[in-house]
């Protein structure tokens, strides 16, 4: 079976969230389990940069215009060998400053329809047969970047099978009408019955609606799409394909995070030898400048700081924490009056609470093993991977029940004490309240340090490993090409 993964960012070379995270990991998944496996990637600097192109295999003139497609392969991890990568070389749309959608002031590129649009247009090309020795039976799209590939392939007829996997409905590429004659789609797709949604053109919305298979990134989440708080004004397109439905749970590449094997980290430990998790935190307190005498608790946040994350309840209820002697770090960007808020705070007790802006690989690495409890309060998170590098990690998450948050933390209640299957601390109202009470019973289980130590065993025994999510998307592939 030949599968294209067809995406915008992949880890290690390129992230700017969750996503590149899934496609850094899931083709090698798939590969494990026999699957051959390609990547269909647009040549972004930091991707040039790090993947070296090993060979070229076509000129292709598209409607954006002439490109050329390079070859580079992924490495292996020992035994098999990696994913093939196909590299789309268009300088003109990729070789750009800020981030693969914006520019360094973070306005969206005013030609993001044409730039993505490419990439799903050579989806399809690759599905027709582009490459002589290569051609996939399965299309596999990742967000609204790709959200036009499963339309390209039914208007040529559908030479493949396609799936559209949605991490976060709220990212939809929606663009002005005029566009849509730009995008060499058959005049008819322009309806409600296509591409339209409410007079502009949405590429997510194009996915949803022409995908064989659709999938999200976790039970929950795929449940709560279809509901109108959660579906982003696409719940009755999504209502309509229930049956096209369903939510595969995200993965956690061992290879990446793993605190027995991880050099980012001051020093390695298991679930069973712990002792290496306390010279972690010491550690972190003193490069971010914290106490090194605190005997409370340390709580951390790796997030977007946005509303969607509750960033703002985590704000209101930092006096909570620092009051009953835990401390507080925080790894992020985004709203900048939120930014200037917890650097405000930070300032004003500096042995408590730290803040550093921006985001860094390693030092997220260092914070999951050096904190105590991992905050994740979203208003809606379709799977959130910080909670499993939490689990991994000995980092208690504290978590609303939501997505794939409620999915994969199970509440340190009496009831789950007692009988060890507690992971973390989940609360229910996307509320201060709320958060306020779920940070107190973290408190209360700190007090027990055997109950503590239970928890954190039990949650970094939980096993997240990409092979039961690959297994699941292989028999989704299976089920499509025999369908």
């Amino acid at each position: 079976m030949r599968v294209l993964h067809v995406c915008s960012e992949l880890f290690p070379y390129l992230k700017t969230g969750g996503l590149a995270d899934v496609t850094g990991a899931l083709p090698g998944a798939l590969i494990a389990l026999g699957v051959d496996v390609r990547v269909l990637l647009p040549a972004f600097p930091a991707i040039r940069a790090k993947l070296a192109e090993q060979g070229e295999v076509a000129h292709v003139n598209t409607p954006f215009g002439a490109v050329r497609i390079g070859f580079a392969k992924l490495p292996g991890n020992g035994t098999e060998a990696g994913a093939g990568v196909y590299l789309i070389d268009a300088p003109a749309f990729y070789d750009r400053p800020g981030n693969p959608y914006q520019d360094d002031a973070q306005q969206p590129y005013t030609d993001n329809h044409r730039r993505f649009a490419l990439l799903g247009w050579l989806a399809a090309e690759l599905a027709s047969g582009l490459d002589p020795f290569w051609r996939p039976d399965v299309v596999h799209g990742h967000d609204w970047h790709a959200g036009l590939a499963p339309a390209y392939l039914v208007a040529r007829g559908r030479p493949a099978k396609s799936v559209l996997t949605v991490h976060n409905m709220a990212y939809q590429g929606l663009f002005p009408a005029k566009v849509f004659g730009e995008l060499a789609l058959p005049e008819h797709f322009f309806d409600v019955a296509g591409v339209e949604f409410h007079g502009k053109v949405s590429f997510l919305k194009a996915g949803l609606y022409y995908a064989d298979h659709i999938t999200t990134v976790s039970p929950t989440y795929a449940a709560e799409i279809t509901t109108e708080e959660q579906g982003c004004g696409l719940d009755g397109l999504l209502r309509g394909r229930v049956a096209d439905l369903s939510g595969v749970l995200n993965g956690v590449d061992d290879a990446v995070w793993s605190p027995s094997r991880d050099p980012l980290i001051a020093a390695s430990y298991t679930a069973d030898k712990p002792t290496g998790k306390a010279k972690c935190k010491q550690a972190l307190q003193e490069t971010l400048g914290l106490s090194t005498e605190s005997e409370g608790p340390l709580f951390a946040v790796v997030s977007r700081i946005t509303e969607q994350k509750g960033l703002h309840l985590v704000l209101d209820t930092l006096d909570e924490i620092v009051s009953r002697g835990g401390q507080f770090v925080l790894l992020g960007s985004g709203d900048a009056d939120k930014e200037a808020a917890f650097v405000e705070r930070a300032a004003a007790n500096p042995q408590q609470v730290a803040v550093r802006i921006g985001y860094d690989e390693a030092k997220s690495h260092r914070i999951m093993a050096g904190a105590d409890v991992i905050m994740v309060p979203s208003r809606f998170e379709p799977c959130g991977l910080t909670q499993l590098y939490g689990l991994k990690y000995g980092a208690l998450p504290l978590v609303r029940r939501v997505g794939g948050l409620a999915d994969t933390v199970v509440d340190a209640a009496l009831e789950n004490l007692a009988d060890e299957t507690a992971t973390g601390f989940v609360f229910d109202d996307f509320t201060a309240a709320g958060l306020t009470v779920a940070i107190r019973r973290a408190f209360a289980l700190w007090a027990q340090p055997k109950a503590w130590k239970a928890v954190r065993r039990n949650g970094m025994r939980q096993d997240f490993g990409w092979g039961a999510s690959a297994a699941a998307y292989l028999a989704l592939y299976q089920s499509l090409l025999n369908g």
